[in-house]
């Protein structure tokens, strides 16, 4: 009877044994299969990662390549802003009393901001495009008075070698050194007397608002570069960066 007892508890123990062991393997390919699981979703999350980054790769690429599309139809439709604003300078410069009605008539173009937020100009000029001013009215009757007495200048002759190089980005744009560094470069085998730049792309303002020169800084400069009688050649280059218009004026007596 002992005997059968031991056998039993012996045969007992045997099953417990394989029990837990099965326990244990069924435990172990658990484990196994949820580390696979979870290295499965890993990776595919890798992926996914991987799938969004090309793609905004991809996105970046197709804004870049429309951005350079609509800069080549912008700057083909404004490829002649050089010549119509020699064409318009010329004009002004010999006959300034018939400039001189042009300037009165814009006098209409001229608004009051309404916005009353600290920064934004008071006076704006507004013909298809908004231009900050500082007197308005008044420095346009100023500047009509001055071509109803000036007499006729020969005209200004375009030269291509005082024609600043235009930057390759916007950056170079607002940074004023740029400016300054490739005038200097020219000045070393060129004799320009006067440069500035401009942001207006139509012709007709950009012309207008340059004579009448209504601007905080250097009043007067850009008019009395346009109006001087001693001078003889002007270079202007013209771009579409980004989405920026830029326009840099050079004058020479030489």
């Amino acid at each position: 009877m002992g005997c059968q007892c031991a056998n039993q508890k012996e045969e007992l123990n045997e099953e417990l044994s394989k029990n837990e062991n099965n326990i244990e393997e069924n435990e172990k390919n658990n484990n196994f299969e949820q580390k696979e699981e979870i290295f499965r979703s890993s990776n595919q999350n890798g992926e996914n990662q991987e799938q969004i980054k090309e793609s905004n790769n991809e996105n970046q690429r197709d804004e870049e390549e429309y951005n350079e599309k609509i800069n080549e139809v912008k700057n083909t439709k404004y490829a002649d802003y050089p010549e119509r604003m020699l064409e318009l300078i010329n004009k002004i410069r010999e006959d300034p009393a018939s400039y001189a009605d042009i300037i009165e008539d814009s006098i209409q173009n001229i608004i009051e901001n309404q916005d009353d937020v600290e920064g934004k100009p008071k006076i704006i000029y507004k013909k298809k495009v908004k231009v900050a001013l500082t007197r308005g009215e008044s420095a346009f009757r100023e500047a009509a008075e001055i071509l109803r007495n000036m007499e006729s200048l020969p005209p200004l002759e375009f030269k291509n070698d005082i024609c600043v190089p235009l930057p390759d980005n916007e950056n170079d744009i607002k940074d004023p050194s740029y400016l300054r560094e490739q005038v200097n470069i020219l000045r070393e085998t060129t004799n320009i007397d006067v440069f500035f730049k401009d942001l207006i792309k139509l012709p007709d303002v950009s012309a207008l608002l340059m004579i009448v020169d209504d601007g905080e800084k250097n009043a007067g400069r850009k008019r009395n570069a346009v109006l001087n009688k001693n001078f003889k050649y002007i270079g202007i280059n013209s771009k579409f960066i980004g989405k920026t218009f830029i326009a840099y004026f050079t004058f020479s007596k030489e």
